[in-house]
């Protein structure tokens, strides 16, 4: 085992070095840049389209606009909501938060367009969509030999990540919430999380859409709801939190100067395990939509980027922060705050609610981390999945084999210590964003022609519509056929 820690260790901080926090970053500045900030000019949008379905839509199969958005939300919103920032305060110090803030603003530009390329580059298989960056990787790349060894690399990531290496996080953290609040045994959480996730998988990704549509909301509004009561009880701490947040960031806070570069590392190495921006995750989900253009699935998911970490991230942050449970080390290990005496992860969180609320604030908290939990898992098991079925080119044995694989992975939550644990789904991330964010930057020029459709044809009044071959994207499998036809029948009948 000790072996096996070191590998895993040794490998993450080689993909997890300077290059990937730097490509991160700098991705989000270049499709900012090169979008004109859609994700600040069109919130409007956004929450517009989450609800919308258009008359062309309608009797459609995959999933409607907003279960891709829950399940995204459901997906996003887990352990990098509550254990993520206790994470990243423990490294990074307060700074690592304002990082997680730009991430997710600047992020929510890389969300847009990988979810945007997702779309446009789909499938049709049966009445089900598929997608993600092993598509359009394979799809959009004119070198159809490097397209071919970046989308098979992506698929595998995807299944090592999501499929493998990350589920464990999730339960290890509800093994520990449960333990903490009711007694709970580790290895009866493990049995129960991996009962409860076979039943939902073997349903397929129609039935994670209709369980995330009804548990993403309300799972995510009693969590803000407590961060609130909890703000309000120590409303004296509020300025003096965010100000710490806010200097700490920038080398000005001389309590934590010394560890400037951990902040900025932690803050987008958690905002990216939390949002997902960049990542490819989250793609793969947009993907499965019905959808009459490519730009408004982006739109959709980017607000979701901003919904869990801006929202989420920051209710988690001012819970540990305002009642001072957390603390923080230099890059030696010693402690430069040191407030309690519990491991940092979801217990922080926990501790503070029930200092603040009382027991029953705590077991409530176990509860949600449970749900934040099981969406969590949905979402990856689709990603995963949809990779696998990308590797065995659509055989049922690559399901089968993925269902195997992700239920031995939830379990190995309970059976394997914190630290590797962590250290296994940030080399999943990891892996998935290195392939993702150069694919999507080779092909940022779809993109951006893509995006400009969108916004002409809401201009003049109409809702948008995709037609493929107009930006020299095949589309064999027919999954914009309805949609292209609608187009082409309209611009005839307006003379164009």
């Amino acid at each position: 085992m000790d072996t096996f820690v070191k590998i895993v260790t040794k490998i993450n901080d080689l993909v997890w070095s300077l290059p990937l926090v730097l490509l991160c970053l700098g991705a989000g500045i270049f499709f900012t840049i090169m979008l004109k900030g859609c994700q600040f000019r069109l919130i409007k949008d956004m929450f517009r389209l989450i609800r919308s379905k258009s008359a062309a839509e309608e009797g459609e199969g995959g999933i409607s606009a907003f279960q891709s958005f829950a399940t995204t939300v459901g997906s996003r919103v887990g352990m990098g909501n509550i254990a993520g920032v206790a994470t990243a305060l423990y490294f990074g110090g307060p700074g690592a938060i304002f990082w997680m803030w730009l991430i997710a603003l600047i992020g929510a530009a890389s969300s847009f367009a990988e979810c945007t390329l997702a779309q446009a580059y789909k499938d049709k298989v049966g009445t089900e969509y598929i997608g993600g960056a092993q598509l359009f990787i394979t799809k959009g790349l004119k070198s159809k030999s490097l397209a071919k060894v970046m989308a098979m690399l992506f698929a595998i990531a995807a299944v090592l990540g999501p499929g493998t290496l990350m589920p464990g996080l999730q339960i290890y953290q509800i093994a520990s919430t449960f333990k903490s609040a009711f007694g709970t045994p580790q290895m009866i959480v493990g049995i129960v999380c991996v009962v409860a996730i076979a039943v939902v998988v073997w349903g397929g990704i129609k039935r994670i859409g209709r369980v995330a549509e009804l548990l993403a909301p309300v799972m995510c509004v009693i969590y803000i709801i407590m961060a609130i009561v909890i703000i309000g009880m120590n409303i004296t701490a509020l300025p003096s939190v965010l100000a710490t947040i806010v200097s700490s960031a920038f080398a000005a806070n001389s309590m934590f100067a010394g560890i400037i570069g951990s902040a900025i590392s932690w803050g987008v190495k958690r905002g990216v395990y939390s949002n997902e921006a960049g990542q490819g995750s989250g793609a793969i989900v947009a993907a499965a939509a019905e959808c009459s253009h490519p730009a408004k699935q982006g739109l959709i998911q980017s607000l979701s980027v901003y919904i869990d970490t801006i929202v989420v991230c920051t209710a988690s942050t001012m819970i540990i922060m305002v009642t001072g449970n957390y603390n923080v080390i230099d890059a030696s290990g010693n402690f430069i705050v040191n407030n309690t005496g519990s491991e940092y992860g979801a217990l922080w969180a926990q501790d503070a609610i029930n200092h603040s609320l009382g027991g029953w604030g705590g077991k409530l908290l176990a509860i949600m981390i449970a749900l934040f939990v099981f969406t969590s898992l949905m979402g990856y098991y689709y990603q995963a999945e949809s990779n696998m079925k990308f590797i065995f080119k659509g055989k049922k044995a690559g399901t089968y084999l993925m269902r195997a694989i992700f239920l031995i992975a939830v379990f190995s939550g309970v059976i394997v210590d914190g630290q590797t644990i962590w250290s296994m789904a940030d080399l999943g991330v990891g892996l998935m964003a290195w392939v993702n964010i150069i694919g999507m930057l080779i092909l940022y020029k779809k993109v951006k022609a893509i995006l400009a459709d969108y916004e002409t044809q809401k201009k003049a009044g109409v809702d948008p519509l995709f037609d493929p071959a107009k930006f020299g994207i095949k589309d064999e499998s027919g999954a914009w056929d309805k949609y292209a036809g609608l187009l082409k029948k309209r611009e005839a009948e307006s003379g164009k």
